[in-house]
């Protein structure tokens, strides 16, 4: 296996953490980034050089960017990872959280391909993973701003396949369904906070009470299955162009698939 210098974002807990642990310890030289870098500490380890790095401003990012440019003359692999999620009824969350949804998971994240893409283009070889979602193929209620951004991953990654093309660079996306994270617990969290007081509030309470039993509990998927699957798409002489794993990212979106769009709208509200 060829070692590769991967910049990995939203390393310091979940998916990023066991991700570039993981692709650390098969060899690769790996760059962890995130806001803070005192919960990258327990990475190195494994051999991974923390990076800050806030997805949110574009000063950091050249920063983090020159850095590992400077310490290996090369990028190989950049993997999106960093994300964000607040629910709340579309009427409720305020446009300031809408922004930081977007701004985070997307502008954040095709801020930083562009800065990465010139070397890439330059070496004419490179692979750009980015993290989606099935929040990006199908819709729950309360999640509106989320699926907003993780529907643009998914059309912004598309687009950007066939534009690399010419250039020898990969675009990957990874779509992770129900995964054991404090992601979830969070995000029912903010669904709780944007939803007290409110018209919705008794349906809104029911879902993140929902998703907080879901999340703790081990119905979910575990880390380590969205993290084989990012390894594989970063080792592969020619990786898929999607990988989906987790609970929900097959069956699931194989009812979304046939179900006629009020079935599913039924659905939803009686399963959350």
């Amino acid at each position: 296996m060829t070692q590769k210098v991967i910049l990995i974002t939203g390393a310091s807990s979940g998916i990023g953490y066991e991700t570039a642990k993981k692709l650390a310890l098969q060899g690769h030289k790996v760059y962890g980034a995130a806001r803070r870098t005192d919960k990258l500490e327990a990475l190195r380890e494994f051999g991974v050089v923390p990076v800050r790095m806030d997805v949110t401003d574009e000063v950091s990012m050249k920063e983090g960017v020159d850095a590992v440019i400077k310490a290996e003359g090369r990028i190989d692999v950049l993997v999106n990872n960093a994300g964000y999620g607040y629910f709340g009824a579309v009427e409720n969350v305020s446009m300031e959280e809408a922004r930081r949804q977007v701004e985070v998971n997307v502008f954040g994240l095709a801020a930083l391909t562009r800065m990465v893409l010139p070397y890439m283009r330059e070496q004419h070889s490179g692979r750009i993973i980015n993290t989606a979602s099935i929040a990006g193929k199908a819709v729950v209620p309360f999640g509106g701003w989320y699926h907003v951004s993780k529907y643009s991953v998914e059309a912004l990654s598309d687009a950007l396949r066939m534009e690399m093309k010419p250039f020898g660079i990969d675009v990957v996306i990874i779509e992770p369904g129900g995964i054991k994270t404090d992601w979830g617990l969070i995000a029912a969290k903010h669904l709780e906070e944007s939803s007290v007081g409110t018209a919705y509030e008794k349906p809104a309470l029911r879902m993140a009470k929902t998703m907080t039993i879901g999340y703790s509990s081990n119905i979910m998927s575990k880390p380590k299955i969205i993290s084989n699957a990012i390894s594989r798409a970063v080792n592969a002489r020619r990786p898929k162009t999607r990988y989906r794993r987790g609970i929900g990212s097959g069956f699931g979106l194989f009812l979304h698939a046939i179900l006629p769009d009020r079935w599913w709208d039924a659905l939803m509200r009686k399963v959350l």
